[in-house]
């Protein structure tokens, strides 16, 4: 087991919605100063606190102020705790606390590339059902794994709890209205709550649809149109706190009987890499590695997308991508066409192809899914045939048509329009959906390590046999994985 993305928004309605293109801000040469950024304006800053053992000491709060912080949140299931101060000796007084393993500074991290730029061109019409999705023809990404034959089959998802753990999620947006569980969708970003994030484009609604856009005649299809949605909002406006990540993780972990969201996958379609030098990274990435681990403990497969850098993973040893690289976690790497609507519908099929900006390297990768591509020459426009006219047709640039459609907008802006985006945010939520598809199969229960098997035993086999740097263990097939 072992990232950012470019987004383009479609039009709906009448025509498309189109964003620009903005890598993310992952890369080696930025990481480092990123994560250490040193205090905020007000010069208080945040700290992550690790127990000695996975264990907190008892009367933490009274020693942290003793230290001279505040304790904020802990998350004694790990054994770790944040704490803010404005004290410059408050990380040596604390690391001096019997029982106090490690104290680093967790300033926020840039997960995602918040800087999308989103023109809105139309909505899909909420009365238009069908016998497909409005944009089916226009949906490579499900097509390249097999999803429908295996919804064919009768593999819906139904009953698997995915948690999305990213930003705000649109849980009122028609592809996804009914599916998200809003009583144990939750928010680890005061004073927001789990829906509600900056600007028009939605990133959680996007993987979020990915994983689970109902079988409902309108719009597009998920991998798992009847799998159940958990939001967990761990980051605002693409950024967080290492402690804000780790505590989204442990309560979409925990079992709905002990308070959690008792989710049987976790997605995470965020990451940051930094080098491996320096023990306050080191402490943070340790950490992380805990809450992974306990959730794999509690049964809950861990899914997160390798990163947009196009690292090699396997040469550049200074360098760790988390959560990809964390404990027990599958990382998923991205793949895309060049040209799928050219000459629609005699376009690329190319869809395996690896990705120009993905991770890649055998040390870091498991498997490999649809992510997009924006890389196909010329402005030359293409146009691919809506299911639901009028307008009959799907119209823009054609690279346009190499990213993958999903549902992705900001609840309170629209909750009837889609996206096109690229990313190893993309790519991991398609391995999210094959997961609850073979949850499902298997009586709705299974161990991380059991999902895993499967998806291995069923995934197509590319690149190098065996594991390779690109496709890991193989290239998923939701077909053959529910056969």
């Amino acid at each position: 087991m072992r990232h950012t993305h470019f987004t383009f928004a479609l039009a709906a309605a009448s025509g498309l919605a189109l964003a620009g293109c903005a890598p993310d801000n992952t890369g080696p040469g930025n990481e480092a100063a990123r994560v250490t950024a040193s205090a905020n304006a007000t010069s208080v800053s945040t700290y992550l606190i690790l127990g000695t053992g996975n264990k907190l000491p008892s009367n933490l709060a009274s020693k942290i102020s003793a230290a001279g912080g505040t304790l904020t949140r802990t998350v004694a299931k790990i054994g770790v705790a944040s704490a803010t101060s404005s004290n410059p000796s408050f990380q040596a007084n604390a690391a001096a606390i019997l029982g106090i393993e490690a104290v680093a500074l967790d300033a926020p991290v840039q997960w995602i590339d918040p800087n999308e730029r989103v023109v809105e061109a139309g909505d899909v019409d909420e009365q238009t059902h069908g016998n497909d999705e409005t944009f089916f023809n226009a949906q490579w990404a499900p097509k390249a794994i097999n999803a429908p034959q295996a919804q064919d089959a009768g593999f819906l998802g139904t009953g698997v709890r995915v948690a999305i753990l990213d930003g705000g999620l649109n849980d009122t947006h028609i592809d996804l209205a009914g599916s998200v569980d809003v009583v144990r969708s939750a928010s680890f970003v005061p004073p927001f709550l789990f829906w509600q994030d900056v600007g028009a484009f939605s990133h959680a609604t996007h993987v979020a649809g990915i994983v689970a856009a109902q079988d409902d005649g309108i719009g597009t299809i998920g991998v798992a149109p009847g799998a159940t949605i958990i939001g967990v909002k761990v980051l605002h406006f693409g950024s967080g706190t290492f402690g804000a990540v780790i505590a989204g993780i442990v309560y979409a972990g925990t079992p709905i009987s002990q308070g959690g969201a008792g989710a049987d996958i976790i997605n995470m379609s965020l990451g940051a890499t930094f080098p491996r030098q320096g023990a306050g990274l080191a402490h943070l990435a340790n950490a992380l590695s805990r809450a992974t681990t306990y959730a794999y403990q509690q049964g809950t497969t861990v899914i997160a997308s390798a990163g947009n850098g196009a690292i090699d993973l396997d040469h550049t040893n200074n360098l760790i991508t988390v959560p990809a690289q964390s404990t027990n976690v599958i990382a998923v790497s991205a793949t895309g066409p060049v040209g799928f609507a050219v000459g629609y519908p005699f376009g690329a099929t190319n869809f395996s192809r690896p990705a120009s900006y993905t991770n890649f390297g055998q040390s870091a990768i498991d498997f490999a899914a649809p992510g997009g591509d924006f890389v196909l020459p010329g402005s030359a426009i293409c146009s691919i045939p809506r299911i639901n006219p009028p307008p009959p047709f799907i119209t823009n640039f054609c690279w346009v048509f190499d990213l993958v459609l999903s549902p992705g907008s900001r609840r309170g802006f629209s909750n009837t329009i889609y996206f096109f985006a690229a990313g190893t945010s993309m790519s991991a939520p398609h391995v999210a959906g094959v997961a609850a598809l073979i949850i499902e199969k298997n009586g709705g229960s299974m161990h991380p390590a059991q999902v895993e098997a499967a998806l291995r035993q069923s995934a197509d086999d590319l690149g190098k046999p065996g594991q390779d740097d690109f496709y890991g263990r193989g290239f998923v097939n939701a077909l053959r994985a529910v056969q």
